[in-house]
């Protein structure tokens, strides 16, 4: 375990110090391999996971989701599905804030990160929020928490990621986050409403909407709510696969900006080349991670934590409540697609040799994912958000995420507690 130990060190080290995650990974996991076998069995090693991954078939959704999202986003929806939510939640107190939360919800089905999530909102929602008074505590804090929605509500890159890694069912894991991304959405606007009750210069009150007038509002976002349902819907009925899936969201999300007459040579290939350069990124830090988790299981990591929770006779939730806590830790030095890369190889193991579902094992490192990314000192959403609003500190942030941090943290133990609100979908699909 010693030199085990000593690798993340050194991994952390280079990260900090600049070196890109996935090449850091790629280099301690061959001279780490190299150290306990030999060199001729580490370079061996390395280009074998290289090749491997990058002939692996289902990494073709990775790729075709992003390409998705990159289409729509170029359609504007963002600004709309906002003016949608704003309609029928704008009027209450706190309500703005409740609009973005249930806005970010909505672009997530599109995006599949939480960065991007997280980046997009703050343009949209900060301006009003800020236009009608909104304390910007609440406001940051509310995109901040409102963007993690990116990675739980399908379709979300650490999911595919996840179920690769583990052989586990895509389509499942995709259709095992929509009612956990729903009571998110639930528990962070609850924790609007308990801020606005006990501070309500915080959110003042927007101008009601008449109810005829917001149906219109709703109707401008019907193309994403249709392609949701066709995508996610028939991996639910069985009629395609998550990668076809892909392929069609992928289509349709081109049709889309087509019929929105917002298609150009430039938009094709702007489109394209985030698509690209954003699959290159994961692939390069999948290279690494499997390397490096190679090196970690010769090096008899999982073995010696599997002996070490073994002679602690801790119970099952007492080894899941364990991870999570590393987890969050963890989420102070990485972002989300890191810490799954580089932990689930090392935890994957113990929790199937505690007979545990893997699905909903998905979830629960997606949900604790999430926490990491609003955790100081560094949650990624945050810094996101502050590099994008004027006159914000990082402290301001932090102390507007306080209550969606327990918020979330509510969440996470209602699944570890009750995993039948993940498995409840997945268990009834065909």
């Amino acid at each position: 375990m010693e030199i085990s130990l000593i690798a993340l060190a050194v991994l952390l080290l280079l990260a900090f110090l600049g070196l890109p995650l996935g090449f850091a990974m790629i280099l301690v996991g061959v001279v780490g391999f190299a150290i306990v076998r030999n060199p001729e069995g580490a370079l061996a090693m390395s280009t074998q996971q290289i090749v491997d991954l990058s002939m692996n078939f289902e990494f073709t959704v990775l790729p075709l989701f992003i390409l998705m999202g990159a289409f729509v986003h170029r359609a504007n929806l963002s600004q709309e599905l906002y003016d949608a939510a704003n309609s029928w939640f704008g009027h209450r107190r706190g309500g703005l804030a409740m609009a973005t939360v249930v806005a970010c919800g909505g672009f997530a089905t599109i995006s599949g990160s939480s960065l991007a999530t997280a980046a997009t909102m703050t343009k949209v929602a900060m301006p009003p929020m800020r236009r009608y008074g909104y304390d910007d505590r609440l406001a940051t804090g509310t995109i901040a928490a409102g963007g993690t929605l990116g990675i739980l509500i399908p379709p979300s890159v650490p999911m595919v990621i996840y179920g690769i890694l583990t052989e586990t069912d895509i389509g499942k894991l995709f259709i095992a986050g929509i009612v956990p991304g729903i009571l998110m959405i639930l528990l962070y606007n609850s924790s609007i409403n308990a801020v606005t009750w006990f501070r309500p210069e915080w959110g003042p009150r927007a101008p009601r909407i008449p109810l005829r007038a917001r149906w219109p509002y709703l109707a401008r976002v019907w193309g994403v709510l249709a392609l949701f349902v066709l995508v996610i819907g028939g991996i639910y009925a069985g009629i395609f696969t998550p990668t076809e899936a892909a392929s069609i969201g992928a289509f349709g999300g081109m049709m889309f900006v087509l019929w929105r007459r917002q298609l150009s040579w430039r938009t094709l290939t702007d489109s394209l080349v985030e698509a690209g350069r954003t699959t290159g990124v994961i692939f390069t830090v999948g290279f690494g991670a499997l390397i490096f988790s190679n090196f970690i299981n010769i090096a008899g990591l999982p073995r010696d934590l599997v002996q070490m929770i073994n002679a602690a006779q801790l119970s099952p939730i007492g080894v899941i409540l364990l991870i999570c806590l590393i987890y969050i830790v963890l989420g102070c030095l990485l972002d989300s697609l890191a810490m799954i890369l580089l932990t689930v190889p090392v935890f994957f193991p113990i929790v199937v040799s505690l007979g545990l579902d893997p699905v909903w094992f998905g979830i629960v490192v997606i949900i604790v994912v999430e926490i990491g990314l609003i955790t100081p000192p560094i949650g990624l959403n945050v810094f996101v958000v502050q590099s994008m609003v004027d006159n914000v500190t990082l402290g301001q942030i932090f102390q507007g995420i306080s209550p969606f941090f327990f918020a979330s943290v509510v969440g996470l133990l209602l699944i570890i507690y009750f995993p039948i609100i993940a498995l409840w979908l997945p268990n009834l699909m065909r």
